[in-house]
Order: C-alpha cells, then structure tokens, then sequence
C-alpha cells in the first residue's frame, strides 16, 4: 500500500499534477492528459511510457468519487 506521505510528495511525470489513489492504480488529476499508473508490489510505475489513458468519463468517476474537479 502507498502510505500517504509518499502520495503526497509524488506527482505525474508527465504534467507535475497531483495524483489520487485507486485501487492498485495512482490516476493523475489532470484533465488534459488523465494518465493512470500502475502499482507493481506497492511500487509505483511512473514511467510515461508504460501508463495508460484513462477514457474521459472513467476519469471523471474516479475524480469525483476523490473529491477533485472535474472542470
């Protein structure tokens, strides 16, 4: 598990946005680029490269049901 002190100093790679927390997933609460990494044995995989992108109402689920904005 991700402890939160570790959530909160890491970002996406991509945008410097913050991250939430889903699952085995950190999704980035950018709108723009709605980047999800995986979590491999509780270590995050913040490679660009290997993220996904999130459908745009999929992402707006998770940013609702975490309290963030979707506009």
């Amino acid at each position: 598990m991700i402890s939160k002190d570790l959530l909160e100093i890491l970002c996406c790679p991509e945008t410097k946005a913050d991250l939430v927390l889903e699952g085995n997933f950190l999704i980035s609460v950018d709108k723009n680029s709605r980047r999800k990494y995986r979590i491999e044995d509780d270590i995050p995989v913040m490679l660009i490269e290997e993220s996904e992108i999130m459908d745009l109402e999929e992402w707006k689920s998770v940013m609702i049901k975490h309290g963030k904005s979707v506009e």
